[in-house]
């Protein structure tokens, strides 16, 4: 087990070196000069060589680079170009924001998605199950912006029921939050629908029942528990897209979160703050995966004999 959490977290450190040279490196092909949106055309060449000098922008592209992985592995990422202020600074700002707004959207996915799928397998083929299906498919496949902007136009704009930007009150929450876990909720409910009926034709299932164990005891002790491991583990993997699809979101809903700072930076060719903010889902998302895989294999037996470790 051991040797398989190293190695996967070598492969995590692998793939954050190559996301951050590729990031790093798209950057800097990107037009334009960002000293250039700092200043005013009369402003001389002079100041400006001083500005890149500053910034470091004068320096190659590998040097450049080893600078800000060296700064980031210390915990600094540097100043933004466009507003002066410390990243660190506006990471401390944003991003308890974006960690709030998602931390609520996946909880409500968690409350809803679990038992509408665990219903709906166990009344499978019935009518709320095919009810179930057809709703999840649909909303399956709208996009979260065009959501988005249907239930501005619906509730803020139309009936005038709910708050449309920022986050003040509880109110403010419901349509973003709506608009970002929509989807997620839909596929969340046909995988615990799917697991749960994987689950129930385990022989395990039919010798609690041979036992003589009411059904609604099977369903909680035997097959929610196991059929959600996998259900969970997907939820989990699911944090930094979640965090990501905040990007859309943020912006339309005006929110001061790490989407949004994200979006404004992007604009203003802010450098810094970009490979900040991409560095960060990466790092994210590796620390999900790995976090998923180790529980994978601690949790699922198949998982732990394909290792060759016995951890029960």
């Amino acid at each position: 087990m051991s040797d398989y959490v190293i190695k996967r977290i070598l492969q995590g450190i692998l793939l954050i070196l190559v996301v951050s040279i590729l990031v790093f490196s798209m950057m800097d092909l990107m037009p334009g000069d960002p000293v250039d949106l700092l200043t005013d055309r009369k402003v001389s060449q002079e100041i400006k060589d001083k500005l890149k000098a500053q910034y470091g922008l004068d320096l190659p592209l590998h040097q450049r680079y080893l600078k800000w992985m060296t700064d980031a592995f210390r915990g600094n990422f540097g100043t933004s170009i466009r507003t002066k202020l410390p990243v660190n600074a506006m990471f401390a700002q944003r991003l308890p924001t974006t960690i709030k707004l998602t931390g609520i959207a996946l909880l409500v996915e968690i409350l809803i998605a679990i038992p509408i799928g665990l219903l709906a397998a166990y009344k499978k083929d019935g009518f709320f199950d095919r009810l179930m299906m057809s709703i999840s498919l649909f909303f399956a496949a709208l996009p979260s912006f065009w959501v988005a902007v249907l239930l501005i136009l619906l509730f803020g704009v139309t009936l005038r029921v709910l708050p449309l930007s920022e986050l003040n009150s509880a109110k403010h929450y419901i349509l973003p939050v709506t608009a970002m876990v929509l989807g997620g909720i839909a596929s969340t409910i046909r995988m615990t629908k799917t697991e749960v009926l994987d689950v129930l034709r385990e022989k395990y299932v039919l010798t609690a029942y041979a036992k003589g164990l009411p059904k609604k005891a099977v369903l909680i002790r035997h097959v929610l528990r196991n059929a959600l491991i996998l259900v969970m583990i997907m939820i989990f993997m699911s944090i930094p897209w979640v965090i990501s699809g905040a990007v859309i979101i943020e912006n339309i809903f005006v929110i001061p979160g790490m989407g949004k700072m994200l979006t404004e930076a992007i604009l203003a060719q802010d450098f810094t703050v970009v490979q900040a903010c991409v560095l960060l889902i990466s790092v994210l998302t590796v620390i999900s995966n790995l976090i998923c895989d180790i529980l994978t294999a601690i949790l699922d037996p198949r998982i732990r004999i394909s290792l060759g470790e016995d951890l029960a």
